[in-house]
C-alpha cells in the first residue's frame, strides 16, 4: 500500500522540511518488505486563496485513496494502535493511503466529509510544516512497529 502525506503549501527549506523528507524516505525503506511504501510527501499549494481551493487540490490529489483528514477533532492514536490501523487498512486490500494537512485555516468541511476517518495530535493547533514533520515519524515509527525493529519503545 502507498501512504502519502498532502499538506497544503510549500514547506519551504527549514529544519522541519529536512525532518519530514528524511522520515519519508527512511519509512519508505522500512515499509517496503512490509508492503507499505513509498511514503510520498504531496505539497500543494492553490492558485485561489480559501479553504474550497485548497479543498479541490486535497481531494484531486487523494482521489481513489483512503483518506484520513488531520484535523484537532480526530482520534488520536497511540503509536502502536497507528501502527495497527496502517496494517489493519493494507490487510483489508487499500492500495493507497492518504493523510490530508490543510491550510492556515485548516481543513475545508468538504475534505473532512470525504475522509474515511480523522487524526488528531492532540488538543493542540500546529504549524502545517511541524505537523507534516510529526506525521512523517510516526508513519516510520508505524513501520518500524510492525517490522519489529526497536526503534519504538514502550
Amino acid at each position: 500500500m502507498r501512504v502519502g502525506i498532502i499538506a497544503i503549501g510549500k514547506p519551504g527549506r527549514g529544519p522541519e522540511t529536512i525532518l519530514a523528507d528524511d522520515y519519508a524516505r527512511r519509512a519508505g525503506l522500512a515499509g517496503r518488505a512490509l508492503g507499505l511504501g513509498p511514503v510520498e510527501l504531496i505539497d500543494l499549494e492553490p492558485k485561489k486563496a480559501g479553504m474550497a481551493a485548497e479543498a479541490e487540490l486535497i481531494l484531486a490529489a487523494a482521489e481513489g485513496a483512503h483518506l484520513i483528514a488531520c484535523d484537532e477533532r480526530g482520534r488520536a492514536y497511540g503509536s502502536r494502535d497507528f501502527a495497527g490501523m496502517i496494517a489493519g487498512l493494507r490487510d483489508q486490500g487499500e492500495r493507497r493511503l492518504v493523510f490530508a494537512i490543510g491550510g492556515a485555516d485548516g481543513l475545508d468541511p468538504a475534505v473532512r466529509a470525504a475522509a474515511r476517518s480523522t487524526l488528531a495530535f492532540g488538543p493542540q493547533t500546529w504549524p502545517h510544516a511541524l505537523a507534516r514533520a510529526m506525521l512523517a515519524e510516526q508513519v516510520y515509527r508505524a513501520m518500524t512497529i510492525l517490522a519489529g525493529s526497536p526503534y519504538h519503545r514502550d
